[in-house]
């Protein structure tokens, strides 16, 4: 789904290049030359990097996932109104996964690239990590369920296509029916704060539902200031894709126990050790 779409996103990028041209807007952040071509490597790199790890895992999460599905004593039936369904199911495990990823640091460090960025455009979109392969587990239970891995895999792209088109300060809040049930740019854009009252909200892939559901929801209020609470300064393709992986490795060296050590692989970002118990 992701390769298919492809053209469409490299045409869109480059009409949304085009209208900053044609329609500047001083509130708005638009590109800059150096962000962009970071955004576009990391990109590149990531298919790149795919080939390597992430493709042989993907084969053996497929076997898993074909495995599992056999296993099942119910399937659900391969129909459009089931792939509709299962379109669904995915996001809401999308949720959890995305969620997860904000709140443990060792999968943080994969999923801090995309927010590395202190730009909002469509090439935010394609930031994307070169270590994505710890997502998949969070998928499982859709096998058990009983959905077939194909559709999985089908469902899970449109997941990811979705969320091309909301990487973007273009568009403005859309109508209201819209904006309360599924994921859009303004809600997107505040999932990309770095200031407080935005930092960990709407976790959303197509709906926002389940930010309402799950008390995670912030609607656009105030300008948002992008990328990271403590910004990595640097556009070295290499030291963004790495770069949170050396700060745990350096952290777990200067931890005094095996408590602080694994609390700074599985606690959240920016934990520290207690000062009277790490003394």
């Amino acid at each position: 789904m992701v390769l298919w779409a492809v053209p469409a996103f490299v045409l869109l990028l480059a009409l949304e290049a085009v209208s900053y041209r044609l329609w500047p807007d001083e509130g708005e952040l638009g590109f800059a030359g150096r962000d962009t071509a970071t955004s576009l490597a990391m990109g590149l790199g990531s298919l790149g990097w795919d080939l390597l790890w992430s493709l042989p895992i993907a084969v053996a999460n497929g076997l898993l996932f074909g495995w599992l599905y056999d296993l099942t004593p119910w399937t659900v039936p391969v129909t459009w109104q089931w792939i509709v369904v299962a379109v669904f199911v995915t996001d809401f495990f999308y949720y959890w996964s995305h969620r997860t990823h904000h709140r443990v640091r060792i999968l943080w460090a994969s999923h801090v690239v995309h927010h590395s960025s202190r730009r909002y455009n469509l090439s935010t979109a394609l930031r994307q990590p070169w270590t994505g392969f710890t997502g998949w587990i969070f998928y499982v239970p859709m096998a058990v369920i009983g959905f077939h891995p194909a559709v999985l895999a089908f469902s899970y792209g449109v997941n990811l296509v979705y969320q091309f088109w909301i990487h973007t300060e273009r568009i403005g809040k859309l109508l209201r029916p819209v904006e309360y049930v599924f994921n859009t740019p303004s809600h997107h854009r505040v999932h990309h704060g770095s200031q407080g009252s935005y930092l960990d909200r709407n976790y959303g892939g197509i709906v926002i539902l389940w930010d309402r559901l799950f008390g995670t929801f912030t609607p656009e209020t105030e300008r948002v200031v992008y990328g990271l609470t403590k910004n990595i300064g640097t556009f070295n393709p290499l030291r963004v894709a790495f770069q949170e992986y050396a700060s745990i490795a350096r952290n777990i060296r200067s931890a005094p126990d095996w408590r602080g050590r694994l609390g700074y692989v599985f606690a959240e970002p920016g934990w520290r050790p207690d000062t009277k118990r790490s003394a």
